[in-house]
């Protein structure tokens, strides 16, 4: 069914409700491995609330929002075609996203298939609010390549401060300061990392919403054009943080483990 033509709101969706210890167990889990994206995905559920959802009943219901519905355009098939923006500059965000996917080893069908290990195809609830969440999903990747968050724990974090503020979701926001704290408990650092977090919330608070662009349009935008119109401020304080964790002996990934450990 075209999800045009779908109920706004499913009969049997849940739009409000907070499992502590359903979160508690996953982020666990999350931080065996900050690799098992699916864990972000179970958190995220055991949180939604109503503010999240109307955010998403509004933007369905704006003009923008209607028409991006009725163009059934797939947003990780389309960022996932290379070859489609071949045409676009160097300095394009279709190229900066390009050279990131494949400087990290991702594609936005990886990010997709995590989800489903969380929640199959089959077992989603068919309504437009649903649409909507997946878009939030597979603009993630596009909001590391325009805000300059690397994935990194800490950039991580950082992001995940950043979209709370795009998208109110209490479990992400949680999952922002946690990992902060799990980063300070292993390295013992002294660098600012809650307040690079708290960084990350005000660029997110400032910021138009990624997810709400038309991707298409976007992706062929100047780099720095983009930011400026979106309005995203410079991580200042992430990269400060990473200069100082740098000179104190540690990598930026695996939980900022020492280089030492690491070898």
């Amino acid at each position: 069914m075209p999800v045009i033509d779908r109920p706004l709101v499913h009969p049997e969706r849940k739009t409000s409700g907070f499992h502590p210890l359903k979160v508690w167990k996953h982020f666990r889990q999350l931080v065996a491995d900050k690799e098992d994206t699916e864990q972000v995905f179970h958190i995220i559920e055991a949180t939604k609330g109503r503010r999240s959802h109307k955010q998403a009943w509004d933007f369905i219901r704006s003009d923008k929002g209607q028409a991006m519905m009725k163009r059934e355009w797939s947003i990780p098939s389309h960022l996932d075609d290379h070859a489609l923006w071949a045409d676009c500059g160097p300095n394009s965000v279709a190229q900066h996203y390009i050279r990131f996917m494949k400087r990290e080893g991702l594609s936005a069908a990886g990010l997709v298939a995590e989800s489903h290990k969380w929640q199959p195809p089959e077992a989603r609830l068919q309504d437009q609010t649903e649409w909507y969440f997946e878009r939030l999903r597979d603009t993630h990747d596009l909001f590391h390549v325009l805000t300059g968050y690397g994935r990194d724990a800490l950039g991580e974090a950082c992001l995940l401060g950043y979209s709370y503020e795009q998208n109110h979701n209490l479990g992400i926001l949680f999952i922002a300061y946690a990992g902060a704290n799990e980063i300070r408990k292993s390295t013992g650092t002294t660098a600012p990392l809650r307040a690079a977090v708290s960084e990350g919330r005000r660029i997110g608070r400032a910021a138009g919403r990624i997810a709400h662009e038309d991707i298409e349009a976007l992706m062929r935008e100047d780099y720095d054009a983009a930011r400026k119109r979106l309005n995203l401020g410079d991580p200042v304080i992430y990269r400060q943080c990473l200069a100082q964790l740098e000179a104190e002996g540690y990598l930026e990934d695996d939980l900022m483990q020492p280089q030492a450990a690491a070898a």
